[in-house]
């Protein structure tokens, strides 16, 4: 069924069809019949973070940016979603056109730039949702905030989100705001999460709850590089990692429709050095604090490897596009037989 759902919504631009297909499912969702078309949800409980998950299968941030369809998105057997990335004022993104698909090798091109209502908007749909499964809010910087006082907008999406959020996400490895990725590295790494590490504890003892802080990292990295991030991540205590978010490499898609488009690229090209960063991290982490797994997951192989690398959760969202609602029972069920 989603195979004629899907060849339908690929006639139109990839933008288009992204809004259509969002707004279908929470019509459905409202009428009762996703969860009927979908099923129950795969149990196989796990707790990362101090968290419960049902299932360690979660949608990534980036395809409900501002909470909309939360209630719609939580009824297709995820066991969690995240949503964001969300900014301190709403904005409108970069110019269109902005998202490409590359359907050879099942993968996306986008190069959005945060498009979204803005945090106040995301808070009154994350109050008026209906269910209470796990929720992470992926946060960052609005497009004209200079990288040095980038930690003022995240700590305005904090202090905002952190009564509502299960985990925050601070998202630093977008390739599509200008001067983002350099907040992963050395010192300015290390400024940004000692004053986010600040603020968690400030907001523990105002809200009486701890909510975990997970950062979320680029492919595009040299294990050096990748070790050098895990140091700070655990000497700033951080609660967990997201590796990894989408690339800037080509070499996978050399020569097709969009290849040389400017943006992130995702899905099943950015698999293998996703995986490679998880396996860097994990021995460099030690154990330290979990990782997420996401990145060219487009069957449930792929997300049983990234749990052998030495992921405890892992996420879809390219994947989810090519494959649909089925790809989520399959990766719980591929984890499960590990």
């Amino acid at each position: 069924m989603y195979s004629l759902i899907r060849k339908a919504l690929f006639c139109f631009d990839p933008e288009i069809s992204h809004e259509l297909s969002l707004e279908w499912l929470g019509a459905g969702n409202r009428l009762g019949l996703v969860k009927p078309f979908v099923g129950a949800p795969s149990d196989c409980p796990v707790n990362v973070m101090g968290i419960d998950f049902p299932n360690p299968v979660g949608l990534a941030a980036g395809l409900d940016k501002n909470g909309d369809y939360i209630d719609a998105l939580a009824n297709l057997g995820f066991g969690f979603i995240e949503i964001g990335t969300i900014t301190p004022r709403s904005q409108p993104g970069n110019p269109k056109p902005r998202l490409f698909r590359l359907p050879a090798v099942n993968g996306i091109i986008n190069r959005m730039g945060f498009n979204n209502k803005g945090v106040d908007h995301l808070l009154e749909q994350v109050k008026g949702r209906k269910g209470r499964g796990v929720l992470g809010i992926n946060i960052g910087k609005n497009f004209d905030t200079p990288v040095e006082n980038a930690a003022d907008d995240y700590r305005i999406c904090m202090q905002k989100v952190y009564p509502l959020a299960d985990y925050i996400t601070v998202n630093v490895s977008s390739p599509n705001t200008p001067g983002l990725r350099n907040l992963q590295f050395g010192e300015s790494l290390n400024a940004l999460l000692r004053a986010l590490k600040e603020e968690q504890q400030a907001l523990a003892e105002i809200h009486g709850r701890y909510v975990p802080v997970a950062v979320k990292i680029a492919p595009d990295m040299s294990e050096e590089e990748v070790r050098e991030v895990a140091d700070s991540l655990k000497t700033q205590g951080i609660d967990g990692v997201i590796a990894t978010n989408t690339t800037i490499s080509r070499e996978a898609v050399e020569g097709l429709e969009h290849g040389d488009e400017a943006g992130g690229l995702s899905g099943g090209p950015v698999k293998d050095a996703s995986t490679q960063v998880i396996a860097w991290l994990s021995d460099a982490l030690d154990g330290a604090l979990p990782i997420i797994g996401v990145g060219g997951i487009v069957s449930g192989a792929d997300a049983a490897e990234k749990i052998k690398a030495g992921a405890s959760l892992v996420q879809v969202y390219t994947g989810f596009i090519y494959r649909g609602p089925e790809l989520v029972k399959e990766s719980v069920e591929a984890i499960r037989s590990l």
